[in-house]
């Protein structure tokens, strides 16, 4: 009997591709700003209140404004961005952020610094969402964009919370202004990283989201840039009707609940 020699095939581990890191800095970068100044102004309120002789309503202002502006604007922030190109938007809002942020520093009175936080905020607005589509069209596989975006929100998270230590630092030891003009260089280094590493994406057309539910995940929310069941936000900022996500992952409760069904 004739004996079929058997081939052992030893078992194919699939090659697991490597982070390119550089559109992920480039890109992590603006988020860490905007996540940095939102609490890293608390520490400086004693020094501004001393230079500007601000009171306690114009310093509430100076640390909340800049949320409250971010907020307001998310939606038209990433709306701008499906029309006029990503990367384009988040270039033009890392340079109003660099622009805002000179401003606060050298501002010679309240009314001017509570100003240019509103400015801060609507150069948040416009880098955020336009930073997140950027993300997903750089990283195309799905393995890849999870691992991607954990280390953005990340990054997101302890530049949070690292504002009040950040902020006691500088004020201790440069003073409040400086706060906001260490600002610049980051943001300086962000536009380069950016034009060098990160390609340019189509301008589409408001209200269509961009890649939705490319390699089976949630596509990116028309108007936003923020992850959630593709078309959930529209460029009107009403949430979606049946089969959109709740808050998470959603910029605050803006706009009008759709009718469950």
């Amino acid at each position: 009997m004739t004996s079929v020699p058997q081939v052992l095939a030893s078992p194919v581990r699939p090659s697991v591709e490597r982070l390119a890191l550089p559109p992920l800095v480039a890109l992590s970068v603006g988020h860490f700003l905007v996540m940095l100044d939102v609490t890293v102004v608390n520490v400086a309120g004693p020094g501004v209140r001393a230079s500007l002789g601000l009171g306690a309503a114009g310093l509430q202002w100076v640390v909340d404004g800049y949320s409250t502006v971010f907020a307001g604007l998310l939606l038209l922030g990433g709306g701008l961005g499906d029309r006029f190109g990503h990367r384009r938007l988040y270039l033009a809002g890392l340079g109003l952020f660099a622009v805002a942020s000179a401003g606060c520093a050298a501002a010679p009175s309240g009314a001017v610094l509570v100003g240019a936080r509103f400015g801060q905020g609507a150069g948040a607005a416009l880098l955020v969402p336009a930073s997140f589509a950027l993300l997903r069209a750089a990283y195309p596989d799905g393995a890849l964009r999870a691992r991607a975006v954990g280390v953005w929100g990340l990054v997101s998270a302890v530049a949070f919370g690292a504002g009040p230590a950040v902020g006691g630092l500088l004020v201790a030891g440069l003073g409040w202004r400086w706060v906001f003009w260490v600002n610049l260089p980051v943001a300086a280094l962000g536009a380069a990283l950016t034009c060098r590493h990160v390609r340019p994406s189509a301008a589409g057309r408001p209200g269509v989201s961009e890649q939705p539910g490319a390699s089976g995940g949630p596509g990116v929310s028309a108007g936003t840039g923020i992850p959630g069941t593709a078309g959930c936000l529209g460029t009107a900022g009403r949430l979606g009707t049946a089969g959109c996500p709740g808050t998470a992952g959603c910029p605050g409760r803006v706009g009008q609940v759709g009718a469950a069904g």
